[in-house]
């Protein structure tokens, strides 16, 4: 993300809007841990935390998410209680929260009590809601995550939640959606085509900003409205690095400042990019000269020396490692070297193959 910072910021009358997402809850957070070591989930629990502080801090007007509130569709029930107690507790202090559902939810959210709160607000299907934010109408557009040829239903999906036939002083589309000329990966890979790519035209450009989900860099781009002025679309990314493709990408979420009344030129909207704390990840790439316990772990010790002692690391052996040499790195090894703040795994190319990566995976 280069220039994430749009604009001026946080005036006394501005309508104040926090936007997160992908924040993948419960992602290496087991309820019965079977080896004892230092998890990630908890990092993911904090740096939410942090998201849901802000918008205490800043009083927030709204929040929302844009999809991927959970690491998976099927969570366990603590975990899934502990998520709504977060949002329960920001709701009760008279913030309200949009979601929107993503992909790994599935499109919908666990069912629960806890999302009777009258300012939790959870789009199950295309819809359009109006929230009145201290006399502004604000109308929220939200479509959950719509797989198997979203590119060719868009177009249904925006009639389905009546977005046209909705008044408000100012409109936000909400998705979970790939669209078109988002980046992702070291590679910077471009969605361009494709069945789950969302088209850049077929946004509407009546909306104040679309705010999207699913892409895990943060990044904003443009379409360009037919009076020449642009919309922004709005990616936070993930507010934690889920992969080693992330490695290098910042981490956070966006506030959004509304001033203005509805006419042309009359309505602003400023927009800025707050990085979140991500512990850095490192790789270590274990070369031929590995063939003995003994080598295996004065390299390693030397190696977590030059690294933070919190990184999460990734191992990668050399294609030249012959097999039966990298039986010299056990979990057992790794357990005793390792720095205890700090996360392994085995991945990358000439890894032992799945069944061993998975033992390794487990344990660290």
């Amino acid at each position: 993300p280069g220039a994430v910072t749009m604009g001026r910021m946080n005036a006394p009358a501005d309508l104040r809007i926090l936007l997160c997402a992908d924040t993948h809850l419960g992602f290496d957070e087991p309820v019965r841990p079977r080896v004892e070591r230092r998890r990630r989930g908890p990092d993911f629990f904090a740096t939410f935390q942090r998201v849901l502080d802000r918008a205490r801090e800043i009083r927030a007007d709204l929040v929302v998410h844009g999809g991927d509130l959970f690491f998976r569709s099927r969570v366990p029930p603590a975990i899934v209680d502990r998520v709504y107690r977060m949002l329960w507790s920001l709701a009760d202090d008279g913030i309200p929260l949009a979601i929107v559902p993503g992909n790994h939810e599935r499109s919908v959210l666990p069912s629960s009590l806890f999302l009777s709160h009258p300012n939790l607000h959870v789009f199950l299907r295309p819809e359009t809601r109006v929230f009145d934010l201290r006399g502004t109408k604000v109308a929220l557009t939200g479509i959950p995550c719509a797989r198997d040829g979203v590119r060719g239903r868009f177009g249904a999906l925006l009639a389905a939640a009546d977005w046209a036939g909705t008044p408000g002083d100012a409109r936000f589309l909400c998705l979970h959606q790939a669209i078109e000329g988002a980046q992702v990966g070291p590679a910077d890979f471009t969605f361009r085509a494709g069945d789950d790519v969302v088209r850049m035209a077929d946004l509407p450009p009546e909306f104040d900003a679309v705010l999207a989900g699913h892409i895990h860099r943060a990044q904003i781009l443009f379409r360009r409205r037919p009076d020449g002025t642009t919309m922004p679309v709005l990616y936070p990314g993930s507010t934690e690095r889920t992969s080693f493709a992330e490695m290098r990408e910042p981490k956070g979420y966006f506030e959004l400042s509304l001033r203005g009344v509805p006419g042309p030129g009359r309505r602003s909207l400023a927009y800025a990019f707050t990085p979140l704390p991500a512990r850095p990840m490192r790789e270590i790439v274990l070369g031929p000269e590995i063939r003995d316990p003994g080598a295996a772990r004065a390299f390693l010790q030397a190696q977590f020396a030059l690294l933070e002692p919190d990184a999460v690391v990734r191992l990668r052996w050399a294609e030249a490692v012959p097999f039966d040499a990298r039986n010299a790195v056990t979990g057992a090894l790794l357990r005793e070297i390792a720095p205890p703040a700090m996360n392994l795994e085995l991945g990358g190319a000439g890894r032992a193959g799945p069944g061993r990566n998975d033992r390794y995976r487990r344990a660290h």
